[in-house]
This record gives structure tokens, sequence and C-alpha cells, in this order.
């Protein structure tokens, strides 16, 4: 499958303000912030974290195209993150590096090396300068920046469970090119221009922004776009063209009450046919999801869960006539549909969490690229998957 991950904690390329006010009631507090004295080189904070986990999942679980590379139970290290940042003064920086091998959409599966085939590792997973002139409402980004797409991050520890939601799974990852910030009372966005999917691969046609409105200290609502603003031929860049090619769509709002903070999120990604360039017809993915967290008072244990229902169609698995094979579709197989539920009961003290995630996933639609069914799960239609992690946040 081809994966691609994003960032929603830690982006200062982003308005901060608002991105902050859609975590107000996150089950999990994410990682603090240290603050270091640079001297004559300004203030700086330092935050950051590592996990790991032991999972359990049906035994007969298949990836929809066949693979035997899963197994029953193990157990890996997750994600580690250490985050530099700068937001002070005029000359603004974020350097990061980070594995990222703790977080995997419901029914993909844990394989014989880990989480989503094993952890991913990127020396910078961020690493941007930003211009923010004084008293101005508009801030420029430029490097390895963050994408914008979605709600759910990268970093298991900022979602509301360690299982994420189909719409996710189809999100851009950092990538290289240059942002334009903007906040204005309760409006806040960016917009991106850079190398988009896959992350760094130099062909610079990939555009997206993020825009938020403050409705109330407790209600903020968000669109995000993203998509190809030219063709990435096979010949340019092999693999994964309805990727790569693709245009996104996307919205959510961030509900909180009192103790409850409630996320609906409706995506939508599509194709066209494009068959000199290995799209031989019209693709697409839809994915409505919620997203729920509730912390039990001041105590230190809180739940959270999501609900998701996605539909996913690819036109051909046979190679196309320029050798592109469009064998994986969007999420778990070429043309799937069905329903997910995820919960996670959390304990967190301090820098100190554990949680317990349990997920099932259900096809109401099997079919591998229209033609046969392919087992998923005891029963062939369902996956029990369930999470126990630990981890230290700073």
């Amino acid at each position: 499958m081809f994966t691609m991950r994003r960032q929603l904690m830690g982006l200062g390329v982003l308005a901060a303000s608002s991105l902050l006010a859609l975590h107000a009631a996150n089950a999990m507090n994410g990682p603090s912030t240290i603050s270091v004295d640079g001297g004559q080189f300004g203030q700086y904070t330092v935050s950051g974290g590592v996990d790991g986990y032991a999972f359990y999942q049906d035994p007969y679980l298949q990836h929809a195209n066949g693979s035997d590379s899963l197994r029953e139970d193990g157990a890996a290290i997750a994600n580690t993150q250490i985050d530099i940042q700068k937001s002070t003064g005029i000359i603004q920086f974020n350097l990061e590096a980070a594995t990222t091998g703790g977080t995997t959409a419901l029914g993909e599966g844990f394989s014989k090396e880990g989480l989503g085939g094993g952890a991913r590792y990127k020396p910078l997973y961020l690493a941007y300068v930003t211009i923010a002139p004084p008293t101005s409402p508009v801030t420029v980004s430029v490097g390895e920046i963050g994408s914008v797409e979605g709600y759910e991050g990268t970093f298991d520890w900022g979602n509301t469970t360690q299982f994420t939601s189909d719409a996710w799974w189809v999100e851009n990852s950092s990538s290289q090119g240059v942002a334009l910030n903007y906040t204005f009372g309760p409006v806040s966005g960016s917009l991106e221009f850079g190398d988009g999917f896959p992350a760094d691969d130099g062909v610079f046609n990939f555009l997206q922004f993020i825009l938020n409105y403050t409705v109330s200290p407790t209600n903020t609502a968000t669109v995000f776009y993203g998509g190809a603003l030219g063709t990435t031929s096979y010949h340019e860049d092999p693999g994964n063209q309805f990727y790569k090619n693709s245009q996104m769509v996307g919205a959510f709002d961030s509900y909180t009450m009192g103790n409850l903070n409630l996320v609906p999120e409706v995506q939508y990604v599509y194709a066209k046919a494009d068959a000199k360039n290995g799209l031989p017809g019209a693709t697409f993915n839809l994915a409505a999801l919620l997203l729920a967290d509730y912390s039990f008072g001041t105590s230190p244990y809180s739940l959270g869960g999501l609900v998701e229902y996605f539909d996913s169609h690819t036109a051909a698995s046979d190679a196309s006539s320029v050798g592109v094979v469009l064998n994986n579709g969007w999420y778990l197989g070429p043309n799937d549909a069905g329903f997910g539920v995820a919960a996670a009961p959390t304990w967190q003290y301090k820098d100190l969490f554990a949680r317990a995630s349990f997920g099932y996933i259900y096809l109401t639609t099997d079919k591998y690229a229209g033609t046969k069914s392919v087992p998923f799960g005891d029963n062939g239609r369902g996956d029990f998957q369930s999470t126990l992690e630990a981890g230290l946040l700073f």
C-alpha cells in the first residue's frame, strides 16, 4: 500500500492559535514544550516523545491485495519525535526529526516488521524557515513543510486512538515547498505550493490550502484542499498515479462541550482518467467520520474514539499501456467500502501515558478490482485489531 503520513502537531507553518483551539478537549495532552534561552540568538522551545506498543489482530487477516506479510501478535517501537522551534522574531524556524511507525489506518494490519510495515525515518521530518514581519498578519515559510490536509496527525499520541481513519490514510505528508500563512481575527489559514505526492520527489506541481474560522471559543470550522496543478507522468515518476494526480476537498468542525470534544469530518479525493499516464479510468475515495474525546473530570483517565464510513473505487488492476499496475487502490483494496469503529481508554499522568486501542472494521463491499472477493479477517469481511501502548512525552 502506498502510504502517506502527515502531521498536525508541531506545524508552526500554520496559524497556531486556531489549530490549538481544535484540540482543546483532547483525551490526551500532547508533548509539552521546554523553553531554552539562546541568548543573542533568541528563545527556543524543545518538545518530543517516544512510545511503543504491543498488538493483537485476527489471525487470518489479510490485505485486500492478498499479502501474507502480516502476523497475529507482536510488539515494536512506535514513534519517536524531537522538535526544536523558534517562534519569535522576524526570522523563525522549525526543525523536527522523527520516526513515524506507530500510527496506521484501521484495518490495514500489523506486519512482521511492525505497524504498517515498520518505522519510517527521516533525519529532518520538518525543516523550514519562516519570515514574520512585525505586526503583519501574513508570514512566509520555506523548506520541508507539513501537509495541511485533514484533522488526524502523524503521531499516534495526537489522535483519538492509535488507529486512524481512511481519510488519514490517503492524505499527504511533509514535502518541499513554500507556504503563505494568514491570521486575522477569527480567520486563519495557510496556502502551500510544493512537490506533493510522493514527498520530496522534486516535481513541484501540488497546491494545498486550509482555512479555519473560529465560530466561538468552543467551535472552529475548517475547510481544506490538496491537488495537483499539472500531471505527473509515469515516466517522470513511476507508481501510484492516482495519488499524484488527485484532487482532494474536505471539511471538519471541532466542537467542545465541557469535557467532550466532537469532530465530524468528510473528505473526497478524485483522479480523472489519463490512460497514457497510467490512469485507465477515473478513481475516487470518499470518507466520512466522527472523532470523539472525553476526559473524566480532573482524573488521569479519558476515552477517545472514532466511527467511519468509506467508499473506494479504482478503475483497473491490470497493467496499462505504460506498465502501471493499479493493484492496491486508495485504502484497503481497489473497490472496497465499509464501516469502522475504534475506542481507546487512556491513562495519562503528566508526561507519561498508557492506553489500549480496540478497533473493528467491516467491509460491505470486498471486491478486488471488481473481480473476486479476498479474505479479510476471520470471516472474510471483518477484522478486529487491538494495541496496548505506553510512552513518554516531553
